[in-house]
């Protein structure tokens, strides 16, 4: 069946190194705007951090943020899906992350927030283009507001991968735990995933997902590249992406996106 709609990662798949959309991935992208098709974004970052991107392609539509705890769209701001951390286990996990002495940080109103200023968040904050806000007391403010994300980083991704398999064997009927880089570990609810956020707006918009291009490079990727009709993995993707894949692309440096897009969309709709 045609492709109808197509959801792509941005850190590593859209965006290349410097984080910029190359040209050849816009011009792929207006062109199969020009034919009715929808894009969408479909991205671990927090909703301000993606908006940019979403404004410079034109997408006016609902955005996968959040690695799909909040679907809203990026013109109206109408949510489709909201799926918060519930509070107890909000709280459990980051002691979690307290004891293990690694940086975290956590998401209230669409605001990057952290306790102190550490190297990684200050790393993080710069690379998602968005000023952090300052808490105290990150337990105690979560309390008060269910955050849509929690995450821990560090250099030492033998350390992360233990407390990646260690929180699975506790939560992993409870939450989604992935990476989406190999020095971030993501928390969120069990519902908010890439690939039950993508079939919300297949569903909203009445589009089978045998009609739905997904592409991405990540873990935090692999449901939504198996959910959708035609899942591409990028050619700097992890192994395990690959393997899920029906096609690997080039790479982010290599304006992968594109490829991928005149593969499955635009070579259809020539002559």
């Amino acid at each position: 069946m045609a492709i109808k709609l197509v959801a792509i990662d941005l850190d590593d798949t859209l965006l290349n190194s410097s984080l910029q959309i190359a040209q050849p991935c816009r011009e792929a992208i207006r062109q199969v705007q020009d034919l009715g098709i929808m894009v969408t974004l479909a991205t671990g970052r927090m909703y301000r951090s993606a908006l940019p991107y979403a404004q410079q392609i034109k997408a006016d539509l609902p955005l996968i943020t959040y690695q799909g705890a909040l679907v809203k769209n990026s013109f109206s701001e109408e949510v489709l899906y909201y799926r918060p951390v519930p509070e107890e286990l909000t709280i459990e996990v980051m002691e979690y992350f307290q004891r293990a002495q690694v940086h975290f940080h956590t998401y209230l109103d669409d605001e990057l927030c952290l306790e102190s200023m550490t190297e990684e968040g200050r790393a993080y904050a710069n690379m998602a283009r968005v000023e952090p806000r300052m808490v105290p007391d990150l337990l105690a403010a979560v309390r008060e507001k269910q955050p849509l994300k929690i995450m821990a980083i560090t250099e030492n991704e033998k350390a992360l991968l233990d407390m990646e398999l260690e929180l699975k064997s506790h939560y992993g009927k409870l939450l989604n735990i992935t990476r989406s880089k190999p020095h971030y570990l993501e928390v969120m609810d069990r519902s908010a995933n890439k690939a039950d956020a993508l079939q919300v707006i297949a569903q909203h918009f009445g589009i089978d997902r045998s009609e739905v291009l997904a592409v991405g490079d990540s873990y935090n990727d692999l449901a939504m590249i198996e959910w959708a009709g035609v899942g591409v993995a990028m050619g700097n993707a992890r192994d395990v992406v690959k393997d899920a894949a029906d096609h690997v692309t080039k790479s982010n440096e290599e304006a992968g996106v594109a490829e991928a897009l005149h593969r499955y969309v635009l070579s259809q709709h020539t002559g």
